[in-house]
C-alpha cells in the first residue's frame, strides 16, 4: 500500500501545475510553494512542509472544518470558519511578506 502511495506522490511531483503569476511577473505569488509543501506533507515530512509553505496545514484544517460544518452543522460553525479563514489569510500574508523580504535581501 505504501509503495502505491509513493507512486502517487512521484506522479504528482512530475505533474505540478506551473504558477501563471510567476510566469507573467517573475515574482512569487502568495501561493507559490503550496504544491511542493503538499508533496512533502504527503511523504511525511511535516517540518519540511511547514518550512516550504507555513499556511498549508492551517488551510487543510480549515477545509476539514468546513466539511464537518457542512455535514454536521457545527454550532457557531460559521463564526469559527470566519476566524479560521482570517487566521489562514494572516499566515499567508505574513509568509509572503517574509518570503519577499528574504529573497530581496539575498
Amino acid at each position: 500500500m505504501s509503495f502505491y502511495f509513493l507512486n502517487i506522490t512521484d506522479w504528482l511531483q512530475q505533474h505540478q501545475l506551473p504558477c501563471l503569476f510567476k510566469q507573467l511577473t517573475h515574482f512569487d505569488c502568495p501561493g507559490c510553494g503550496m504544491q511542493r509543501s503538499l508533496l512533502l506533507l504527503l511523504r511525511g515530512n511535516v517540518s519540511g512542509s511547514f518550512a516550504m509553505y507555513p499556511a498549508l496545514i492551517p488551510i487543510l484544517l480549515l477545509f476539514a472544518l468546513l466539511v464537518l460544518h457542512v455535514i454536521f452543522k457545527i454550532r457557531n460553525g460559521a463564526i469559527i470558519l470566519k476566524y479560521s479563514y482570517i487566521f489562514c489569510a494572516g499566515i499567508i500574508l505574513l509568509g509572503y511578506i517574509y518570503k519577499i523580504m528574504v529573497t530581496k535581501t539575498v
